[in-house]
């Protein structure tokens, strides 16, 4: 069957009812997006096709995330290509609201807050850009709850999708989630990578040839860090390739390099550590800025 495009919440709570009852389902999935998709959008509806019985995916370029207009005008608007996406991996709804549907009242004056998680890192570098985010996000979760219960009673299982390559994001996401007791699990999906390792984005197009090899650096640097055993090892590695990449034609300029505990986002300063952590860049490479990560094993 063919992917339905759907434009307003009710089409959409109505459509994923009217699937979940013809497919006998039991579980829904949701894949949020801005469009603009690639192969790592690709996965995430992959993944969430592979564990749902319904999978609805979402395209709406978020005004509240952008800092300029002008940035946000510049965003790729792609849909027909989306569509064939989403089609292809077997995604059975996309979710294609105007803005008017999302803010009715125009730019919403009450707003979900990303608090002190979402102030450093991405947060200090795009004041105001997790505040719009989860905001979205959390109307977005909410028009894809399943629209209707089981035969026997009780409500289909319902997940959302992320990657991992927002790791800032999905912890923010996750935090949301657990705190305002929002009826969804959220599945991170690890990130997509070109074969040279440039993790997959939709601001790569940006890059010119010679940009782009520049660019690899993040992910050498993220890949050189991660085969080091100890916190400081793993920095020292990391930015010893980040140095080097600020001196190439065209230059990296490093906005932050970080080891960060994955639940608070909180820099790692214990040179003894062992856990969970994740190794995170943000860098521009002309005017074009890009972020990459990696989740690490610390002493494992």
């Amino acid at each position: 069957m063919a992917i339905q495009l759907v434009t307003t919440a009710a089409q959409l709570r109505a459509a994923s009812a009217r699937l979940l009852a013809q497919k006998g389902g039991t579980s829904q999935g949701l894949v949020p997006t801005m469009g603009a998709l690639h192969e790592g959008h690709a996965q995430l509806a992959r993944t969430a096709v592979a564990q749902n019985d319904v999978v609805a995916a979402t395209i709406f370029v978020n005004p509240l995330q952008f800092g300029e207009a002008a940035d946000l005008e510049r965003y790729p608007r792609t849909l027909d290509a989306d569509l064939a996406l989403l089609d292809a991996e077997g995604v059975d709804l996309a979710f294609a609201p105007g803005v008017e549907e999302v803010y009715p009242g125009g730019a919403p004056l009450v707003r979900i807050t990303a608090g002190p998680l979402g102030e450093k890192w991405e947060g200090a570098s795009r004041p105001g850009h997790f505040d719009g985010a989860l905001t979205v996000v959390a109307k977005l979760l909410h028009y894809g709850i399943p629209g209707a219960g089981l035969p026997g009673g009780g409500q289909p299982a319902y997940r959302a999708y992320f990657g991992q390559k927002d790791a800032q994001q999905l912890a923010l996401v996750r935090r949301m989630v657990l705190d305002l007791n929002l009826p969804v699990e959220v599945v991170a999906v690890p990130t997509e990578r070109e074969p040279d390792g440039l993790a997959r984005s939709s601001r790569n197009r940006y890059l010119s040839a010679q940009e782009r090899v520049s660019a690899l650096a993040l992910s050498r640097a993220l890949f050189a860090g991660a085969a080091q055993r100890t916190p400081d090892a793993i920095r020292d590695a990391a930015r010893e390739v980040l140095t080097e990449a600020g001196r190439a034609d065209p230059p990296v300029v490093l906005d932050y390099l970080a080891l960060l505990d994955p639940r608070d986002f909180t820099e790692v300063a214990d040179p003894g550590y062992t856990g969970p952590a994740v190794l995170a860049v943000a860098a521009k490479v002309g005017t074009t800025r890009l972020i990459d990560n990696l989740p690490l094993e610390i002493g494992a």
